[in-house]
């Protein structure tokens, strides 16, 4: 059954296990779920592994840190004493957790990564040439692991974390065994599933945006939906932390819909990341994030999942939290798209990006799309201003652009700056105002014809970003006279 929610994901580590000086305060244990308390947030995911080790008291895995002592570094030192100041007071640091969540009125989901398996023998792991989930035992112990979450704590259910490869974890296959083992990886699933059904709580999973990703890493997602094996399926690359308003999930809505099974897509926290050249990493705006979410609200999700906002959390990582569970509270607010780039680091594991887009001097009169989705209605006459920005590499005044939206050319003033403060010579900002009935809702085209350029610069131009900003007012727009 679909069921409408709004989740946050706390990793245990960053801002929280690894933060605080021992012995951990009461309050520093509620910590997670009481910064988030009080906004539109109703689920809570903890991740409680991390590869080489866990963040509670197994009895099955290995708990994290058990290998490390003494330790080399200071967080990890942190997460030992942490959780066991908490054990020597009679506390279980994951039921502290639970307990709160509930006390907030929020449901708890313990996340466990697929790609490692803390306390197994490491011949076993990808990394010592195992064949992971091909060995039935690593199959057992994860298994055991689940059961662990889902039989000694409240929770409502667990979730399958299959993104966090790569990047978060090791894959859970050899690309070798990938065929052969795709059926044996539904089994797995189909055995959690059978296991949390006949406690009455949930299964979610973490998975790739796309069906092509999944299927090269062993997931058949679509048979996972057509079993009904699983309850929600929450899209994103992990690696790619750059937020996405354009995740290629049209398909995964679909399948998922068809079998009542809900579809929580991940809004990534950054407008930009390391990745690129003197872009310090930024986490994305109330805006950023609103755009997104109303764009994900459009396509039909079932509710919004994110995680790793800028931390602490006040008032404005509290409002997007806020706003992320209505969608009518986003519908006549100032939103700002862009287009996703490709991620490097992801290398051949990446889903398409359409940035950069590179312009050959040799491509005269050739009309280069890009497409952006935008969920506000431009007839809607509180919107008081639209405007268009592209971020060009290698542009100078001498060149001539024709842009079309949605077929049509876009003419009036053009405004121009330079791409970046510490490299202001490599390229420029083109700026203009849209009229509201050059943009539609749902998909838009925007095209890119390069009409004319210094005959002595033959150098490529790279557009670098792409950004739509719609901006209400409290009053209709409107023409005086």
């Amino acid at each position: 059954m679909r069921q409408r929610r709004t989740i946050y994901f706390n990793d245990a580590r960053h801002y929280h296990l690894f933060v605080h000086e021992p012995p951990m305060r009461i309050e520093d244990a509620w910590g997670p779920v009481d910064e988030v308390a009080g906004t539109g947030v109703d689920t809570f995911v903890y991740g409680v592994s991390r590869g080489d080790g866990l963040f509670f008291p197994s009895r099955v895995g290995l708990r994290f840190g058990a290998d490390k002592r003494p330790f080399a570094d200071a967080c990890y030192w942190r997460v030992w004493h942490n959780m066991q100041s908490l054990l020597d007071r009679g506390l279980d640091p994951l039921q502290v957790l639970v307990g709160r969540a509930h006390e907030k009125g929020m449901e708890f989901f313990a996340s466990v990564r697929m790609g490692g398996w803390e306390g197994l023998d490491l011949q076993y792991t990808l990394a010592k040439d195992g064949r992971g989930f091909a060995h039935p035992e690593v199959r057992a112990h994860q298994t055991a692991l689940l059961e662990e979450l889902l039989t000694r704590y409240e929770v409502e259910g667990v979730e399958l974390d299959f993104a966090a490869a790569p990047g978060g974890s090791a894959f859970w296959l050899r690309p070798e065994d990938v065929a052969a083992h795709t059926e044996t990886m539904t089994e797995f699933v189909r055995g959690v599933s059978l296991l949390a059904q006949g406690l009455g709580k949930e299964v979610g999973v973490r998975i790739y945006p796309t069906l092509e990703l999944n299927h090269r890493a062993g997931l058949a997602v679509e048979a996972w939906l057509e079993e009904g094996l699983i309850d929600y399926a929450a899209p994103l690359l992990y690696l790619s932390m750059v937020l996405d308003a354009q995740l290629p999930i049209g398909w995964l809505l679909a399948a998922a819909h068809q079998r009542e099974i809900s579809v929580y897509p991940v809004l990534q926290p950054y407008r930009h990341d390391d990745s690129r050249l003197f872009h310090p990493r930024a986490n994305a705006t109330p805006a950023m994030m609103r755009a997104a979410a109303a764009n994900y609200w459009h396509l039909g999700a079932d509710g919004l999942y994110t995680w790793f906002l800028s931390w602490p959390l006040e008032d404005a990582e509290r409002r997007i939290l806020a706003e992320l569970g209505d969608e009518d509270l986003i519908r006549g607010q100032d939103k700002y798209y862009f287009l996703r780039r490709r991620c490097p680091q992801a290398g051949e594991f990446d889903y398409p990006g359409q940035l950069p887009l590179e312009i050959s001097s040799g491509e005269l009169g050739r009309p280069h799309p890009l497409r952006f989705a935008i969920a506000d209605e431009p007839a809607n006459n509180r919107v008081q201003r639209v405007s268009l920005r592209l971020g060009i590499a290698n542009l100078v005044s001498d060149h001539a652009l024709l842009l079309r939206l949605n077929g049509r050319p876009l003419t009036g003033p053009c405004r121009r700056s330079p791409l970046r403060a510490v490299d202001p010579y490599a390229g420029q900002w083109v700026a203009l105002e849209l009229d509201r009935a050059q943009l539609r809702q749902g998909e838009n085209l925007l095209e890119i014809t390069l009409v004319r350029r210094p005959e002595d610069l033959v150098g490529p131009l790279s557009v670098e970003d792409a950004e739509i900003r719609v901006e209400y007012g409290l009053y209709p727009a409107a023409h005086l006279g």
